[in-house]
């Protein structure tokens, strides 16, 4: 049988330019972060090196900074964001980042074989915000499992 990991987008609007002084204590923590995420039981793989050019032609905002991530399973990534040092960050997010209207945030399962991309984070997000929470794009208040993913046929498309 087919093995799926959990795949994780996060936006975040930035309220200066990364090199402003108001987003240097974030800036400063992103090594640090991303290491602990790294080294967290159940992570896969993250997206690095994204052209910031690519994601704001993508997400037609160049004010946003994305985060894709590939996990064993949904409590593996709920225990990095919530359970590690993780959380002293996101606790700051105000600081650095303004309030998105839309879902910023979502999960799906891709095949252990594959990894998320920067259209295809888009893709789930806009249809996290058009449609509602399925096993197709859900969130932590979903919590769809693999299994009603593989028995779910999307009735919408964008």
């Amino acid at each position: 049988m087919q093995q799926f990991y959990l795949a994780q987008v996060n936006v975040a609007k930035c309220k200066a330019p990364l090199d402003d002084p108001i987003m240097q204590d974030f800036v400063n923590n992103v090594n640090r972060i991303n290491a602990i995420a790294d080294q967290s039981e159940g992570f896969i793989w993250r997206l690095e090196g994204e052209e910031k050019n690519e994601v704001a032609q993508i997400f037609q905002d160049a004010s946003l900074i994305v985060n894709i991530s590939l996990w064993k399973n949904l409590e593996s990534l709920f225990n990095y964001i919530y359970k590690s040092a993780h959380v002293d960050i996101f606790k700051r997010k105000k600081e650095w980042f303004s309030k998105i209207e839309l879902s910023h945030m979502a999960f799906w399962y891709i095949p252990e074989s594959a990894l998320p991309t920067l259209q295809e984070a888009k893709h789930k997000l806009d249809y996290l915000n058009e449609f509602g929470s399925s096993p197709y794009a859900f969130t932590f208040k979903d919590k769809f499992s693999v299994s009603d993913f593989l028995n779910y046929k999307p009735l919408k498309q964008l």
